[in-house]
């Protein structure tokens, strides 16, 4: 899973639109992308903490 930042180039400055976005394979093995969670309209200053909030986590 990661975040998919796309940058407002119409409206406000200085926003982006944000989803959660899973990878997965079809049945036939090609890559497809599943949005599981639109987040709309975020500013620039919160999308770090996005990432970081759905970021992977390798404990060990």
């Amino acid at each position: 899973m990661f975040v998919r930042v796309i940058k407002n180039n119409k409206g406000k400055k200085n926003t982006c639109f944000c989803a959660l976005v899973e990878s997965y394979r079809d049945s036939s093995g090609v890559p497809k992308h599943r949005v599981l969670i639109n987040f709309g309209q975020v500013d620039e200053e919160s999308v770090p903490f996005l990432k970081a909030a759905f970021a992977k986590k390798n404990y060990l």
